[in-house]
């Protein structure tokens, strides 16, 4: 596509449009048309992953008497997609992220990557554009992480990572999930270790994956204790 684009994919939103026209993640819907823009970057999707919020509240959703079922969260999820050309959860508001290998990449774009890479999006699947090819047949609708294939799109500001040669890739998603937050973590303690103070440091959800993570950075950034709740 030759026209004009926004680096923070305006350009991407189908509703709404005019003057209530919002970034991606707020957009009703988004065009995941797999052309692209000479700012953008298309991922071929290999693995979704659900933030846990996410899931969590699609499974309750789709439990009786204790048991989830499994094809009606992976119908659930495939008619977000389809109707809203992303993944955002609309009761959540939140997406996930995702693994894949770039299949194109736009004369402009600035993100570093090359066809080929395999990479873990860092930007939330909810301003993401993407389009589901398989049906998601491969899932049995019992987890987080999402077997698929089609393409999202990178506009010319998200962020993408190359996946770690040392670490398997579904492990390197789950961790790059959570990532934000035990390196937050780590620079906040890390802070006031510099000064001489070792905090005591509580996490709210110190079980999940992104407080677990979060307690063992700050432990070993020079917490004096961690508290997780």
């Amino acid at each position: 596509m030759s026209t004009s684009s926004s680096p923070v994919g305006l350009h991407r939103v189908l509703e709404p449009t005019g003057d209530a026209i919002t970034l991606p993640q707020a957009a009703r819907r988004l065009d995941a048309r797999p052309q692209l823009w000479p700012d953008e970057v298309r991922i071929a999707v290999e693995t979704l992953n659900l933030d846990a919020a996410s899931y969590r509240q699609l499974a309750e959703k789709h439990t009786t008497d204790g048991r989830v079922d499994g094809a009606a969260v992976r119908a659930e999820v495939l008619d977000i997609v389809e109707s809203r050309g992303k993944m955002q959860n609309p009761v959540t508001g939140s997406g996930g992220m995702l693994i894949g290998t770039v299949d194109d990449v736009g004369p402009e774009s600035t993100l570093g990557l090359a066809v080929g890479d395999r990479v873990a999006t860092l930007v939330s699947l909810s301003l993401t554009p993407l389009a589901v090819t398989d049906g998601l047949e491969r899932w049995d609708g019992l987890s987080e992480q999402v077997p698929a294939a089609g393409h999202a799109i990178l506009f010319g500001r998200s962020i993408a990572a190359t996946l770690p040669d040392d670490l398997d890739a579904h492990l390197a998603l789950m961790v790059m999930d959570v990532c934000g937050a035990p390196a937050l973590v780590e620079r906040v303690v890390g802070e006031y270790a510099a000064r001489g103070v070792s905090p005591t440091v509580a996490v709210l959800g110190g079980a999940g994956k992104s407080g677990s993570l979060s307690l063992a950075a700050a432990r070993a950034a020079g917490a004096r204790r961690t508290i997780g709740v």
